[in-house]
């Protein structure tokens, strides 16, 4: 039986955005949201990708998917009838998206009422950002109270979320509303892969952090149980202990208030030379 936690803040909106596809922001979504609720929180995730529906994929619930957001927006079901309970945490839900409708079906109007309907019953209600900067993305992040922007430490990844940050100071309810505190956004570096950054390929966690200026929420190494767990409908949360696994649960417990070391974790086995002289990658 899962416990609830009676120290959740009420309705707290979370989005996970990029600027760039491809980040792993979905794979993020998934597993937050279920970290989310083994941490005994009531967490709804949401499919925000209109036309590229993958969330409920990565949930594992893509066969029970009767009616969606878009059909909760336009009057056609109920808030109720469109979750989908999850099997495995009884306090973690998904509300996944059409398929076969346009964005323009999202409105900022049908937007904020679901989002009301939802902060009555759960204490976090994750938002799964489509990349870039359209309209899907900008609907995610407008009524959010926090931010997780993920992105890979290259190049093109971190400037175009350093976009989307300017986006989230400007272009939101919270940015358009005198007096109100302005979003709470954290970074969250997915693939990360100390060997090819020692190579110079990509980018070290500092100057990824020196160019955002936003706090950094984690490190996700680069795993291959992050595509397992993709693939067989498991968020990595909820899959076989990995490193990655560990370092999205340290990132929710970041998320929720806790104080925990920044660690840079590896599912890959030392090498011999490693393992003879005790050195790590």
């Amino acid at each position: 039986m899962t416990q609830t936690n009676d120290n959740a803040p009420m309705g707290r909106i979370i989005v996970i955005t990029s600027g760039k596809g491809g980040v792993g922001k979905t794979t993020s979504a998934a597993a937050i949201s279920a970290g989310l609720a083994k941490q005994g929180y009531k967490t709804v995730v949401i499919d925000f990708d209109v036309g590229l529906r993958n969330l409920d994929m990565i949930m594992g619930c893509e066969r029970r998917v009767v009616f969606d957001f878009i059909n909760v927006i336009q009057g056609d079901a109920k808030l109720k009838q469109a979750l989908i309970k999850d099997k495995r945490l009884e306090n973690l839900a998904v509300l996944p998206t059409s398929q076969t409708r346009d964005k323009d079906a999202l409105t900022r109007e049908g937007v904020e009422a679901v989002l009301n309907e939802l902060k009555q019953d759960y204490d976090y209600i994750v938002c799964d950002s489509p990349a870039g900067i359209e309209r899907g993305a900008h609907l995610a992040m407008y009524f959010a109270d926090e931010a997780v922007v993920v992105t890979n430490p290259e190049v093109s990844s971190v400037r175009d979320s350093d976009r989307v940050l300017g986006l989230l100071s400007s272009k939101t309810k919270r940015a358009e509303t005198e007096g109100a505190e302005p979003i709470k956004a954290q970074v969250l570096l997915t693939r990360h892969d100390q060997g090819r950054i020692d190579k110079g390929e990509m980018m070290t966690v500092e100057d990824v952090l020196e160019i955002l200026a936003v706090p950094l929420l984690g490190i996700i190494p680069e795993s291959q149980a992050v595509l397992r767990a993709s693939n067989t409908g498991t968020p990595v949360t909820l899959d076989d202990p990995s490193a990655a696994g560990r370092a999205y649960e340290d990132a929710v417990a970041r998320l929720t208030g806790e104080d925990v070391e920044m660690r840079v974790a590896s599912d890959r086995r030392p090498g011999l030379l490693q393992r003879m002289f005790g050195r790590t990658a």
